[in-house]
């Protein structure tokens, strides 16, 4: 037997989805709609996901998690709690079917900020690019087939819905790059401190 080491290849990078997710009331009711939809239109995938809106997507290995996780919680820490205003139905055509976030430019600051301090950690290579998520929304159905698109919207498109709830942390999830669920990593809290208490608490 050889003495040799075998070469080791590193494990497949992971996917990951940085969140936000409505109270927990509210995210029964936008579930309940999707669950709607679903059976209205024949799309099972709109139960497939819980209702958040998405501030982050990326590809990156594992090696990486814990420095990009402290830098998403430092960041959380010097935020102040959000207030999300979501009113009516949106689209994508021809393919998606979301909510509308109202107060848009309150989650881009967010996601600007994320980009501008993590963008360099979130790329493991030159496919795989972050996508920072600057039309915030929560999706109710996505992948529609053409006929679900123009007979859903037509529904959808005069259809009323207004909401209302305080953001006071953000989500992080992850999956394999063949797996089916994204399971829970890490919730950071916004808690409005200022840098030099960040820090000090940090190190």
């Amino acid at each position: 037997m050889s003495s040799h080491t075998p070469y080791i290849q590193p494990s497949n990078p992971y996917e990951y989805l940085l969140l936000i997710e409505p109270r927990e009331d509210l995210a029964d009711d936008i579930m309940a709609i999707k669950k709607e939809f679903s059976e209205k239109y024949q799309a099972p995938q709109a139960v497939s996901s819980k209702p958040h809106i998405t501030l982050v997507s990326f590809t990156q290995y594992m090696a990486f998690e814990s420095r990009i996780r402290q830098r998403f919680r430092q960041i959380a820490t010097e935020r102040a709690p959000m207030l999300i205003e979501l009113e009516g139905f949106g689209s994508f055509p021809t393919h998606t079917l979301f909510i509308k976030v109202t107060t848009r430019t309150t989650v881009q600051n967010l996601v600007t900020k994320l980009r501008t301090q993590v963008q360099s950690l979130l790329k493991p290579d030159k496919e795989h690019k972050p996508h920072f998520i600057m039309e915030p929304h929560i999706t109710i159905a996505r992948r529609l087939k053409p006929w679900q698109y123009e007979k859903s919207w037509s529904e959808y498109n005069t259809r009323s819905f207004s909401a209302k709830f305080m953001a006071n942390h953000m989500v992080l999830l992850r999956k394999q790059a063949d797996g089916e669920r994204f399971t829970f990593v890490e919730r950071f809290e916004f808690m409005n401190m200022p840098v030099s208490a960040t820090q000090a608490m940090l190190f």
